[in-house]
């Protein structure tokens, strides 16, 4: 894996003739390098091209950086010379402008570890499924797993997926207790009982009872044999409707496929209408490496968009879409409303409120107040005057 981004850039002139001097780190096989600023040649029509940023030619030019004999010689000679020596090797590149976000990962070419991280990293925050399990003879099982979440509720699924480890291949006593009988019950998680449920994902030895070494308590279930943890706040009971098997490698994950026959609800977490309070529940979720993410601390409430459809973020004249005031956010909020004001209800809100010769920066701070405010048309009429 290759890639050079730009770190500074500036114009120099020696002996009559103006150079590009670039700066930069040379990114190979994941490893940054950083190396000495190199000159390119400036024509006199580049020159004006570069007053206001970086121009579509440089940031689309085609180069060749060639690796130096020794380490005290500099990167560098351009393609655009034309200049190519034998005892060099070149690496033919295109050129982007630095970003922090620039970092392109090939799976094929970073270990499994590395990628998992940053997937788990990435995809967050993420549902714990607390499966508990029994094997051929009975003996209980207790363990948690983020890779979870419900796909469809006529039938009522749900899957999660205990993966095959990746230090060893091998894999998690759930995944062999669900092959073995088809049951399974899944046990929500909420802030109470996040260190017990974090105790009972050590890697206790086949057959012991995780309920127990984790202090919680086993109820008994209506429908399946594995038992529920009583503690959780709402418990689903489950037939195991299939198992897809993703690869044979370690970090590759086991789909179990769950249909729900009982759910188990407790009184707490309800409201008034007889459905859960997202406050009440107090769930957790799994971020990455050690982090955990509690939902009451985390939630707010972004509503549905209209019934009939809103006007879209296309509908804003161009200044406010590329606005570096307004957010994606407030353009998005401004993209939900219904209709957009008239001329005539600009003209009157502009006299109103006695809006003359208003500077664009103007309009759209006045817009951004107001759009926090939740007072949507207003802040689309500054922006329309």
């Amino acid at each position: 894996m290759v890639g050079w981004f730009l770190q500074s850039w500036k114009v120099k002139k020696k002996a009559g003739n103006f150079f590009l001097c670039l700066k930069g780190r040379f990114l190979l096989n994941l490893k940054w390098l950083n190396f000495v600023p190199v000159p390119m040649r400036l024509c006199r029509d580049h020159l004006g091209q570069l007053s206001t940023g970086l121009p579509k030619w440089l940031r689309n030019m085609s180069f060749c950086f060639q690796a130096p004999p020794s380490k005290n010689l500099p990167f560098g000679v351009f393609h655009h010379f034309k200049k190519h020596y034998s005892e060099f090797y070149s690496i033919n590149l295109t050129f982007v402008p630095y970003q922090k976000n620039a970092l392109k990962l090939n799976p094929k070419d970073i270990e499994t570890a590395q990628l998992h991280s940053i997937m788990l990293g990435a995809v967050q925050p993420r549902p714990i499924a607390f499966a508990s399990t029994i094997d051929a003879n009975g003996k209980v099982n207790l363990s948690p797993y983020s890779f979870f979440n419900v796909f469809s509720a006529n039938p009522p699924v749900m899957i999660f997926s205990p993966a095959r480890r990746v230090r060893d291949n091998s894999v998690k006593h759930t995944l062999l207790n669900a092959q073995a009988t088809g049951e399974v019950v899944i046990n929500i998680v909420n802030y109470d009982i996040v260190q017990q449920m974090s105790l009972s994902s050590t890697e206790y030895g086949e057959g012991v009872n995780e309920f127990e070494k984790a202090g919680l308590t086993e109820a008994k279930s209506d429908i399946v044999a594995p038992p529920r943890v009583a503690e959780s706040p709402v418990q689903f009971e489950c037939k195991v409707k299939e198992i897809v098997e993703l690869g044979q490698e370690g970090g590759a994950g086991n789909l179990i496929i769950c249909e729900v026959v009982m759910v188990h609800v407790n009184d707490n977490v309800l409201d008034e209408y007889n459905k859960i309070d997202p406050f009440k529940i107090d769930t957790v979720a799994r971020m990455g490496g050690n982090w955990y993410c509690r939902s009451k601390d985390a939630m707010f409430e972004v509503p549905k968009p209209l019934a009939t459809l809103g006007v879209g973020v296309d509908a804003l004249p161009e200044h406010a879409r590329k606005s570096d005031i307004l957010t994606g956010n407030d353009l998005g909020k401004l993209g939900n409303v219904e209709r957009v004001p008239e001329q005539e209800e600009v003209v009157a809100f502009a006299k109103a409120e006695q809006l003359f010769n208003l500077s664009t920066t103007d309009k759209h701070n006045r817009a951004k107040e107001l759009i926090a405010k939740g007072e949507l048309l207003a802040a689309w009429n500054y922006l329309l005057l």
